[in-house]
């Protein structure tokens, strides 16, 4: 559901705004607290690095010096971090009170997202495993995908926050680590895809073709898509701005890689974790994922 925004009883302030503690103001937290703040929420922001959070006060939102601070009487807590660990250990130094709505919209895995579960049940805080599909453009224009799982009772104070920073919501049932899971599959399409990309123009490169022909053919086609065209174009540059960093990636990678153990081969996340990694350890890891490309024509070694 999207629109504007929604009062809820017993949530928020009397004109319906929703006082929303920010944890993790960086590549995506940063344009999503912004969003927030832009729709009218009170958001108080708070980020490890605290000169990344600055630029939200010239939309209104309030910057805390704590995770504690930020979360003090908020209705709602949204964490935005790296990982499971680095969510667990936010959360904790928060303080959240009984009653409060988190919205973890973290990439952790499975088995970060049960633990966070956990931590929200011995908390008494109302928990919604929410991770969301898009990087830095559709962030900055809040046209995320939300896939989210939580108790149904939390739907329409957790909508009240979706709709600012996202397109679509997809609800996937009350059970935390169902979205966490669905997640994890379309990571998997996104680093194989992504790796593919690469692949497919370097082994034009190596042939003697110019690589730009991989585009021109797909033109039209039913093979043609727009992912490999968004990432093709920095692999020819050279020049990877950040819209996902690489170390993000390949953290992603190894989830995936992890949750499929040994029931199923997941030779394109494989190989795009093999990749990354390359391109990591040879100084890329702040650079697009799209830097995996420099792993793949061995220039990373």
């Amino acid at each position: 559901m999207n629109g504007g925004l929604r009062s809820v009883p017993g949530a928020g302030t009397m004109d319906g705004m929703t006082t929303v503690a920010f944890l993790g103001t960086g590549i995506m937290g940063l344009p999503m607290a912004a969003n927030l703040a832009r729709a009218g929420h009170e958001v108080r922001a708070w980020n490890r690095t605290r000169a990344k959070a600055e630029p939200l006060v010239a939309d209104g939102a309030t910057v805390t010096a704590s995770p504690g601070e930020a979360a003090d009487g908020a209705d709602v807590v949204v964490t935005m971090l790296a990982d499971g660990p680095t969510v667990a250990e936010v959360f904790a130094a928060a303080g959240v009170a009984p009653g409060t709505l988190w919205l973890q919209t973290s990439t952790v895995g499975i088995e970060w997202a049960g633990k966070l579960a956990e931590a929200a049940e011995q908390a008494g805080v109302v928990f919604v495993d929410c991770p969301v599909m898009g990087t830095k453009i559709p962030a900055e224009q809040a046209k995320l995908q939300v896939l989210a799982a939580g108790p149904d009772e939390a739907r329409e104070r957790a909508e009240a926050v979706f709709d600012a920073i996202a397109s679509t919501t997809r609800w996937l049932g009350p059970v935390p680590g169902t979205a966490s899971r669905l997640k994890l599959v379309m990571n998997g399409w996104v680093l194989a895809l992504t790796n593919a990309t690469a692949e497919s123009l370097a082994l034009a490169d190596t042939l003697g073709l110019d690589p730009a022909l991989f585009f021109d053919v797909m033109t039209g086609t039913a093979f043609d898509v727009g992912y490999s065209r968004m990432k093709g174009p920095l692999m020819l540059s050279g020049d990877y701005p950040a819209s996902f960093p690489a170390t993000l990636a390949a953290k992603d990678a190894r989830l995936v890689v992890e949750a499929a153990g040994d029931a199923i081969d997941v030779a394109g996340a494989k190989a795009a974790l093999t990749h990354l990694e390359a391109a990591v350890a040879a100084g890329h890891g702040e650079e697009d994922m799209a830097v995996l490309y420099r792993a793949v024509t061995k220039e990373a070694r």
